[in-house]
């Protein structure tokens, strides 16, 4: 039976990545440029990270040698991290104002010098292998830190994601997450069309991982998939399969794959906080 507690703070969650939401999409419409829906797409993952009690993280103190390493592989969604990063109090959150712009001080892919971001992100597949890097070095140091990946599905059609999975499942980093984006698209075009990934459950615990898939937009899935994880005893590394919508939220951008670069302007600035429940 849910606690009121707990029920509270399901539909906080819940506001609350549909607020990042709107943050991605202020951001991206003042800068002209940013990857929108890839952002939506795993706005509760992250709103769950950063705001349910999963991450160890000191906004003070972004280099704290107890916090959490959390790695933004899909890079290209940066417009989703930095405002999260900049409403908990990591940078100042007028930095978002000059995203892509002569002299910002951050540009369209994560950069390694903004305070909160572990790892500069720009060609997909190399997320992973750092995350690993990360997580066995944990254990070589006898930290107990948790390294986080998060992955879009696409780059799980890279050769070296797979060489990672295989290297942490031959190591049993069980101080190791990997939560996978999937919303089965690429930039131009459905994953499926490309290359396939189904059975994608059966290929991870085939490397030695543990596996669960969930509703990505679910914020009770998200957190049931957490739960414990820093006590319960496993000695595999953990990956999340969060189904999800490419453009989640919005229903003109909603599994468009053209949409993957493009910002709304005008008319469909409106009716983007319309349907966000946020309004003008």
């Amino acid at each position: 039976m849910q606690t009121k507690k707990y029920t509270n703070k399901i539909i906080s969650l819940k506001k609350k990545a549909n607020y990042i939401r709107n943050l991605v999409l202020d951001t991206a419409v003042k800068t002209g440029a940013g990857h929108v829906t890839s952002s939506f797409s795993c706005a509760e993952i992250l709103t769950i990270l950063y705001y349910g009690n999963i991450l160890r993280y000191n906004p003070k103190n972004p280099s704290w040698d107890r916090r959490d390493r959390f790695i933004m592989s899909k890079g290209h969604a940066s417009i989703i991290l930095y405002p999260i990063l900049a409403e908990l109090g990591f940078f100042p959150k007028e930095w978002l104002n000059t995203s892509c712009q002569e002299n910002g001080r951050i540009g369209l892919h994560l950069q390694h010098d903004v305070p909160g971001v572990e790892t500069t992100a720009g060609s997909l597949g190399h997320g992973l292998g750092i995350g690993v890097g990360m997580a066995l070095a944990a254990k070589m140091d006898k930290k107990k830190y948790f390294t986080f990946v998060l992955l879009s599905d696409g780059e799980c059609q890279e050769g070296s994601t797979w060489e990672a999975t295989m290297l942490a499942g031959q190591h049993g980093l069980n101080n190791l997450i990997a939560i996978i984006d999937r919303n089965f698209l690429c930039a131009t075009d459905f994953t499926e069309k490309c290359v396939k990934l189904k059975p994608l459950d059966k290929k991870w615990k085939s490397f030695g991982w543990d596996v669960a898939e969930i509703d990505g937009h679910s914020v009770e899935d998200i957190l049931h998939a957490f739960k414990d994880f820093r006590t319960k005893k496993r000695d595999k590394p953990y990956v999340i399969i969060c189904n999800t919508i490419k453009g989640k939220g919005v229903s003109f951008m909603e599994n468009k794959p053209l949409w993957h670069g493009r910002v709304p302007k005008g008319v469909e600035i409106t009716q983007a906080k319309n349907e966000l429940n946020i309004g003008e």
